[in-house]
């Protein structure tokens, strides 16, 4: 019984003090220095599964291609109609932050509430395939447990909605 209790003890300082480290910034991780449209292309997806890409095919030699991989967002009018669409929307989700805002680019700051962990979402209107590429990724960890593309996936249906 002694053990059980001890093990509860230590677990609940556990999660106190991870809770406590989210409180205080320290999981944030690094603002990202290459995001951004360069070259017709949004940066790679991550080498680990903790990101989704709908340019993921354009780098065959990254090994979580298949994971990153979802399909772009479909226009709703011109590029810049959508990119302000999704403006609108994504000013309306918990957590959500925009960080940069152009006519054919946005880029987004999502942030969890407790733990305070921040995945960095990009929105690029291409006009070569007439639709809007999408990048989302976790700034720390390996995974991200589907979270970027369930976040996309539900920006897809507001988006489809509006």
């Amino acid at each position: 019984m002694l053990i059980v209790k001890s093990i509860l003890v230590v677990l609940v300082l556990v999660a106190l003090v991870a809770v406590g480290a989210g409180q205080a910034g320290l999981l944030r991780g690094r603002d990202p220095t290459e995001l951004g449209v360069r070259d017709g292309r949004l940066r790679p997806p991550s080498s680990t599964p903790n990101s989704v890409s709908s340019q993921a095919a354009l780098y065959p030699e990254n090994p979580q291609r298949a994971y990153a991989d979802i399909a772009p967002l479909k226009l709703q009018g011109t590029g810049p109609q959508t990119i302000a669409r999704l403006r609108r929307i994504i000013e309306e989700m918990p957590g959500a932050e925009i960080v940069k805002s152009a006519p054919d680019y946005l880029q987004v700051r999502f942030t969890t509430r407790v733990m305070k962990f921040v995945d960095d979402a990009e929105f690029w209107y291409d006009p070569s395939v007439q639709a809007i590429q999408v990048r989302s990724a976790s700034r720390l960890g390996s995974k991200d447990f589907g979270t970027n593309r369930r976040r996309i996936e539900e920006i897809r249906q507001a988006l489809a909605a509006r």
